[in-house]
């Protein structure tokens, strides 16, 4: 017979086994900022001892998807890995990409007397509505506030970036920046695309840029960061070809698509530091009137 305190014992023990970490410690994220799981890492996670056994799982789980209304090629993509089986083997076996909503009807079709199971549920639920608020809570935004909070992104990107950069070696942050504007913009530097807009002294050329452009602009940032990273690249000529080369891509991409060219996008009306003096303006109006009231 097992006592209380034992009990306490074994409890405490499957608290310190699984945790949120679990399903943290597997997340992958992409090049794009997208989340998302091995599948085969989820099987390990949720205890599942066979393949076979977790694709029945994954089955069900496709079928829920389908039944959601959902495509199924949105949430489960399936890839092929190859493993070794020895010094000169290899065997191509059945892997899935799963995006979090995919966890989370595969957690909902697990075996519930597993402790695991109980506690993927629970974080996959909380992580799928953090994402859809996140996404309602964007799409309420105006134009303008898309734009703020776009630019803080890429403020805060470029940052990162330039720290990445010096220690590469880079010294004229000016001349790298203009590398990847370059790229993007078909030739153009900062300077040209200031005059293109434009702008009056001083003004920076991210805040008069619309919420595409931004978005634009961020996926070129980023991507030079990761390149930066993963490539190890030292020397600032190096630095600045890397991001002549991502601008030039992400351009590419832009087109082959259909879109927009960057230099084409409409300049808004207001840049943002028009917007904060504005906003600031009001809120003095506000707060004179309260204090009028009192």
């Amino acid at each position: 017979m097992v006592n209380k305190q034992d009990n306490k014992i074994v409890n405490k023990d499957i608290d310190n086994k699984y945790t949120d970490n679990t399903f943290e410690s597997i997340k992958h994220i992409d090049d794009y900022g997208n989340t998302y799981w091995y599948a085969r890492e989820l099987q390990k996670a949720l205890d599942y001892k066979e393949w076979r056994n977790f694709k029945i799982v994954i089955d069900k789980a496709i079928i829920s998807c389908k039944n959601s209304n959902f495509n199924v090629l949105d949430h489960f993509v399936e890839v092929n890995k190859m493993i070794e089986l020895g010094k000169t083997a290899k065997r191509k076996i059945v892997e899935y990409r799963l995006s979090r909503y995919a966890c989370y009807l595969i957690v909902q079709n697990a075996d519930p007397s597993k402790e695991v199971v109980a506690l993927g549920q629970t974080y996959f639920a909380i992580q799928t509505r953090k994402q859809e608020i996140t996404e309602q809570v964007y799409e309420s935004l105006s134009d303008d506030e898309k734009r703020f909070f776009q630019r803080k992104l890429t403020r805060q990107c470029n940052y990162t970036l330039q720290k990445v950069a010096s220690s590469a070696g880079v010294k004229n942050m000016a001349e790298f920046h203009n590398a990847g504007y370059r790229g993007l913009y078909n030739g153009e530097t900062a300077d040209d695309i200031f005059k293109r807009k434009k702008l009056r002294y001083r003004e920076d050329i991210l805040d008069n840029m619309n919420e595409d452009e931004l978005i634009a602009n961020l996926f070129r940032i980023n991507q030079t960061k990761q390149r930066l990273i993963r490539d190890n690249v030292q020397g600032e000529n190096n630095a600045k070809a890397v991001h002549y080369e991502v601008g030039k891509k992400v351009r590419k991409a832009i087109e082959d698509i259909g879109g927009m060219m960057p230099e084409e996008m409409p300049t808004p009306i207001k840049s943002l530091k028009e917007l904060e003096k504005e906003k600031k303006k009001l809120e003095n109006k506000e707060q004179e009137k309260i204090e009028e009231v009192k």
